[in-house]
C-alpha cells in the first residue's frame, strides 16, 4: 500500500512539473507568433502634447498622416496624396488631382471633398498655416480640388509640404489624441509628452508596410536617448548625444549615420533694443567664430553659415564669415560705445543685454555661453535666460535684445518660407524681431510674385545678401543629421528634411 501511495506521489509531481512548464510557457515566453511580430522603438527629441496633426509635426514623421505634396532627399517636390497639380494663372488659382486609391485608417475614400475639409480645420485652427497659405475658397469635385488664393502664390505646392497641412478625417472628433490619417501606421494610444504606439495599417494605399507595430517615444535629454540606444530599450535614436557619436561609430551592433542638415542655428536681434544699431550687430557677428563653435558645441557635426540657407540649397549664399574681437571693437566705437574701468558704455550706461536661449537644442545654449564670454572680454555684460517656449516668450515680451535659435529655414526648398516668416509683417519671427528693411521687402515681395524658379533662386540670393550687409540676423551653422541605430534596422532613411521617419519600408531583421 506504501508502495502505491508513492508511486501515486510521484506521478501527481511529474504532471504538476508538466502543468507547471506549460504555464511559464504560456505566460512568461514569448509565443511564435510573438516571435515573428515586426516592431521598432524609435526616440526622439521631438516633444509631443497633442497629435493633431494641423499644430503638430509628429503625424507626419510618424507615418500615421500624409500630405498633398512631399519633398525628396534632393529637397525637390514630389507626389504624395495629391498625383498632380497646376495653375494656369501664374499662382492665383490651383487644381489639384488627389488619387484615387487612398482610403484613411477608418476606411472612408479620401476625395477632394475630405481634402478640402482637412485644409479648412487647418486654416481654422491655425493661424500660422493661415497666413501661409492665403486661401480665399476652395472648391471640390470628385478627386479635383481647386483652390482660390487671396493673392498670387507661386509657391504654393512647396507649403503644401508642410507636416501641419497633413490631411485627416476632420469628421473624428479624438484629432488630437487619435487622428486618422492616411499613413502606413495607425495610432493604438498616446501619451502627451512620452509616446505613442502604433499598428500597422494593413490597407495602406501605397502597399503593406513591413513593421507590425512601432513605438514612436520622446527625451530631451541626449545623455538618456544614448544610454536607451545602448541598452537596447530603443532601436532608433534621432540626434544622440554628440560626443557620443565617435563611440557609436565603434560598436559593431550599431550603425550611425551623419548626414549634411539643413537646420540654421542662428542669433536673432530685437529691433526694439540697442540691437537696431547696425554696428552693434556686426559687432556680435563677429564675436561668433563659426567654426570655433562648432568644434566647441556640434563635436564639428556641422558646416559653419554662410547664410540662412544650407549649401545643400542651389540659393545658398556661401560666404566666410571671420570672427575677431578687434573688429568686433571697431564697430562698437562706430556706434558710439565707450571703454570706461572695463566696461563698454553706451549714451553713459553699462552695455548690458538680456539674451534668451532653450534646451531642445543642447547646443543653443553652449553657444549662448561661448557669445556671453566673448561679449564680455569687450565689457559687455549678457545674462542668459533660458526658457521653456522661446517663441511665445519672445513674442509676449520685448524686454529682451538676443536670442539662440534653430530652425529649418528652407524646409520645403523654397527660400519663401523664412524671408516672409523673418523680414515681412505678418510673419511669425518678424512678430518677434521687429526687422524692417525696405529693400529686402521689396526684393521679398518680388520673390512672392515670380514663377520662374531660376529667378526666384537669383531673387533669394539678392535677399541673403541684404541680409548679411547689414546683419539683420547672425547665421551661425547648419547641424548635420545624425542618427544611430542598431543593425538589425533595415531600410532606415535618415532625412535632411526631417520631416519623414517610421515609413512603410522600415524593416526590422528578426533574430
Amino acid at each position: 500500500m506504501k508502495k502505491i501511495m508513492t508511486m501515486g506521489l510521484v506521478l501527481g509531481l511529474f504532471v504538476s512539473l508538466i502543468t507547471a512548464c506549460s504555464s511559464s510557457e504560456t505566460s512568461g515566453s514569448p509565443s511564435s507568433s510573438e516571435k515573428d511580430t515586426k516592431e521598432v522603438t524609435f526616440l526622439s527629441n521631438f516633444p509631443s502634447e497633442t497629435l493633431d496633426p494641423h499644430l503638430n509635426y509628429t503625424p507626419v514623421r510618424a507615418g500615421v498622416a500624409e500630405t498633398l505634396v512631399k519633398i525628396n532627399e534632393d529637397m525637390e517636390l514630389e507626389p504624395w496624396l495629391a498625383e498632380e497639380w497646376g495653375s494656369e494663372d501664374d499662382g492665383k488659382t490651383w487644381t489639384f488631382t488627389i488619387r484615387d486609391d487612398v482610403t484613411f485608417h477608418n476606411g472612408k475614400q479620401v476625395d477632394a471633398a475630405m481634402v478640402k475639409q482637412s485644409l479648412e480645420r487647418n486654416i481654422e485652427v491655425s493661424e500660422a498655416m493661415k497666413a501661409a497659405l492665403k486661401v480665399e475658397s476652395i472648391e471640390a469635385e470628385g478627386q479635383r480640388l481647386t483652390l482660390i488664393l487671396e493673392e498670387a502664390l507661386p509657391e504654393l505646392p512647396s507649403e503644401l509640404v508642410h507636416p501641419n497641412t497633413a490631411i485627416v478625417d476632420s469628421e473624428e472628433e479624438a484629432i488630437g489624441q487619435q487622428p486618422v490619417g492616411t499613413g502606413p501606421f495607425k495610432v493604438v494610444s498616446f501619451s502627451p509628452g512620452s509616446k505613442v504606439e502604433l499598428e500597422r495599417n494593413e490597407d495602406y494605399w501605397d502597399g503593406k508596410p513591413k513593421l507590425d507595430r512601432a513605438t514612436f517615444t520622446f527625451n530631451e535629454d541626449a545623455n538618456a536617448r544614448t544610454l536607451a540606444l545602448q541598452s537596447g530599450d530603443a532601436d532608433i535614436v534621432y540626434r544622440p548625444a554628440i560626443e557620443s557619436v565617435q563611440q557609436l561609430k565603434e560598436d559593431d551592433t550599431l550603425r550611425t549615420d551623419v548626414v549634411p542638415g539643413v537646420r540654421t542655428q542662428m542669433l536673432l536681434y530685437n529691433f526694439n533694443s540697442v540691437l537696431a544699431d547696425q554696428d552693434i550687430r556686426k559687432a556680435f557677428d563677429l564675436l561668433m567664430d563659426r567654426n570655433d563653435v562648432i568644434d566647441s558645441t556640434l563635436a564639428g557635426y556641422a558646416t559653419a553659415a554662410g547664410g540662412p540657407f544650407s549649401n545643400e540649397y542651389p540659393f545658398a549664399l556661401i560666404e566666410e564669415k571671420d570672427g575677431g574681437l578687434d573688429q568686433a571693437k571697431q564697430h562698437l566705437q562706430a556706434a558710439g560705445v565707450e571703454m570706461k574701468d572695463g566696461k563698454a558704455l553706451l549714451d553713459g550706461e553699462e552695455l548690458s543685454l538680456t539674451l534668451l536661449t532653450y534646451s531642445y537644442r543642447p547646443e543653443l545654449p553652449l553657444m549662448a555661453q561661448i557669445l556671453q564670454s566673448n561679449a564680455k572680454k569687450l565689457g559687455i555684460s549678457i545674462e542668459i535666460q533660458q526658457v521653456e517656449n522661446i517663441d511665445e516668450e519672445m513674442a509676449k515680451s520685448e524686454d529682451w535684445d538676443l536670442a539662440t535659435y534653430s530652425l529649418l529655414t528652407a524646409p520645403r526648398g523654397d527660400a519663401s518660407y523664412f524671408l516672409n516668416s523673418a523680414y515681412k509683417k505678418g510673419g511669425s519671427l518678424h512678430s518677434a524681431g521687429r526687422v524692417n528693411d525696405e529693400e529686402l521687402t521689396r526684393i521679398i515681395e518680388n520673390l512672392n510674385a515670380t514663377v520662374e524658379n531660376e529667378e526666384r533662386q537669383k531673387l533669394a540670393m539678392a535677399a541673403n545678401e541684404v541680409i548679411n550687409e547689414k546683419v539683420l540676423h547672425s547665421f551661425i551653422a547648419h547641424p548635420s543629421n545624425v542618427v544611430a541605430y542598431k543593425d538589425s534596422v533595415k531600410n532606415w532613411v535618415t532625412s535632411k528634411s526631417e520631416f519623414y521617419v517610421l515609413t512603410k519600408d522600415l524593416d526590422v531583421q528578426l533574430k
